[in-house]
């Protein structure tokens, strides 16, 4: 069975590196070319989040695009952001929604989606659901996030052990997400 990584155990991941690991992990992220990268959208207030979710999606092969130091963004939000945003997550080859609760609160995080979905086909769109329980998905209240495979940890029919997989949930299929990361 499949199981939505939880909020704790992402902050776990991350408490597992030390200060200085974390902060080159960052670094990394935010000032990554975003060609051919996986761009990872989310909520600002899931900041704690974030950093485990690039060490599951690198740990699997990907280079992970993060927007927040990005030299060309402006300093505050407005119409020139939301250009470098379209254009970056054109570049990237992969999206990644990290979704929270927090996702539905943010004015950004539904656009990305909206922008990644018309430039790039469904199958290199994926949501990355962090919740408070491994199955609850009160994050998911949004009938459009149906349509998007989700990455996720546990056994499928496919595979005899637990592994990181991106799940169609409309199928029951199942690709490695190191697999998913290299197409």
């Amino acid at each position: 069975m499949v199981e939505f990584v939880t909020s704790e155990e992402l902050r776990g991941y991350a408490d597992l590196r030390s200060e200085s690991e974390r902060a080159r992990i960052r670094k990394a992220a935010n000032s990554r070319s975003p060609n051919g990268a996986t761009f990872l959208s989310h909520s600002s207030k899931d900041e704690d989040l974030v950093l485990g979710a690039i060490l599951v999606l690198e740990g699997h092969g990907a280079q992970v695009y993060v927007d927040e130091v990005d030299p060309e963004m402006p300093p505050y939000t407005n119409r020139e952001t939301a250009v470098i945003l379209k254009s970056r997550i054109r570049q990237s080859k992969r999206f990644v929604l990290l979704t929270s609760k927090n996702s539905k609160e943010s004015r950004w995080v539904p656009w990305e989606l909206g922008v990644a979905d018309g430039y790039k086909d469904l199958g290199n769109i994926a949501l990355f659901p962090s919740s408070d329980a491994p199955y609850n998905m009160s994050w998911a209240d949004w009938e459009y996030l149906g349509l998007y495979h989700r990455i996720v940890w546990g056994m499928h029919q496919n595979y005899p052990k637990a592994i990181w997989m991106v799940l169609n949930q409309r199928t029951n299929t199942a690709t490695e997400l190191s697999e998913w990361l290299r197409r």
